[in-house]
């Protein structure tokens, strides 16, 4: 049995981790939690439902209300007060980074955003295998991280990059010529940027293949998701950046590929379920028994591939060359995303400003401030995000 901490656990990807667990209790048993009290209900069946010993949770005024639900929650089930055994409570911003270095087998992080960070760097110190979803903390802790793990130690979530880590397998690592890195194009393709301008984020929301949370969707919608998407695939399987390709695949069944140097193109394909990379995740180097369901071949499909469209979308090479400078430009990359989606779901600003915010820290950044792949600290990196995202919403404002 594998004794799991799942942190972003009322998320898109930590429900779906929850949802492989649930039947297959013989197989995993969840010892922690961790949340940033967004959803507290959520938070409090799931505690019931999966009796953890130790619960992080980011917001502190929030343990009261919680403790009232885990209650409530028992009580609706029918249970008496002996039977529910409250669990250790970690509050506070660095609770999840606590937890993250819990003595187990497995650390899968779903956190959103740069505050993985730390979460992913106490994991990979105390030596745990790391279940990664939140690419934004491999992202931006760049060579920090990579060089804190040990081989074989990062466990990919994403569909793409476990794509990747199953297609590797059919050869050695020098006789790969590149990685292609499929792309569904989000509710936008085929869109010019005129066409961009006036759109909602209701719109941007509805993607016409996975149901997300709301960054990763915006992001879908933009390419950032794509852009950084990339750079960890050079940095997971250590390829370099102009080796690893975008290209459009609507229907989102391949979920990536990997080009040999004798020309053969190995593809993993499977119908968009997140619960395939979680489960192959969960068992690495094993695969879960029917994780997911496969393709059907007893009906017609079109599998189709088309370039990106980067003058509309210009997301996917923003990143790269924010990757090819290192140090802590993916950082400032990142975080004035987060904070230009902010602010363009606030309505404060337009859909195509989300680059353009993006384009213009990064050019200061580079300009003045930028700190270098051998200068880089942990320090340096949340400094950059920091002024990613303080400079982002200069910018909005400026804007509106």
């Amino acid at each position: 049995m594998r004794t799991i901490v799942l942190l972003g656990s009322t998320g898109s990807i930590g429900t779906q981790t929850l949802d492989v667990i649930r039947d297959r209790r013989d197989q995993f048993r969840v010892v922690g939690l961790g949340a940033s009290g967004g959803n507290l209900e959520l938070l409090a069946a799931q505690i019931v439902e999966f009796q953890p010993e130790t619960v992080a949770l980011a917001r502190p005024a929030a343990a009261n209300q919680l403790q009232g639900l885990l209650y409530a929650e028992a009580d609706k089930r029918g249970w008496n007060a002996g039977d529910f055994r409250l669990p250790k409570l970690l509050l506070g911003p660095d609770a999840a980074t606590e937890l993250a270095a819990a003595d187990v087998d497995v650390v899968l992080n779903a956190i959103t955003g740069a505050a993985g960070l730390l979460p992913t760097l106490a994991t990979l110190a105390k030596g745990t295998t790391l279940a990664l979803a939140n690419k934004e903390s491999l992202v931006i802790g760049g060579r920090l991280v990579t060089s804190a793990a040990r081989p074989g130690q990062i466990v990919a979530v994403d569909s793409e990059h476990s794509a990747f880590a199953q297609a590797l397998r059919s050869g050695r690592a020098d006789e790969v010529r590149r990685l292609v890195l499929t792309a569904s194009g989000g509710p936008f393709r085929g869109r010019t940027r005129e066409d961009l301008a006036a759109v909602t984020p209701d719109d941007a929301m509805a993607h016409p293949t996975w149901a997300m949370g709301r960054v990763i969707t915006i992001n879908s919608s933009t390419l950032v998701n794509k852009g950084l998407e990339l750079l960890e695939a050079a940095l997971l399987y250590d390829v370099a950046l102009d080796d690893v390709v975008v290209t459009v695949h609507p229907q989102s069944i391949v979920h990536s590929m990997v080009e040999f140097h004798d020309g053969s193109t190995i593809a993993q394909a499977s119908p968009p379920d997140m619960r395939l990379p979680i489960g192959i995740a969960l068992t690495w180097p094993d695969r879960l028994a029917d994780a997911a369901r496969p393709c059907d071949w007893s009906t017609p499909a079109t599998w189709t591939f088309e370039p990106v469209d980067n003058d509309t979308f210009p997301a996917i090479e923003l990143a790269r060359s924010s990757g090819k400078a290192g140090g802590t430009a993916p950082a400032v990359y990142n975080a004035a995303n987060e904070a230009a989606v902010d602010a363009f779901c606030e309505g404060r600003i337009g859909f195509l400003a989300i680059t353009e915010i993006i384009s213009a820290c990064l050019d200061e950044h580079l300009a003045s401030g930028h700190v270098a792949d051998d200068n880089l600290t942990v320090e340096a990196v949340l400094a950059a995000d920091r002024w990613g995202r303080e400079r982002a919403a200069e910018l909005v404002e400026a804007r509106a």
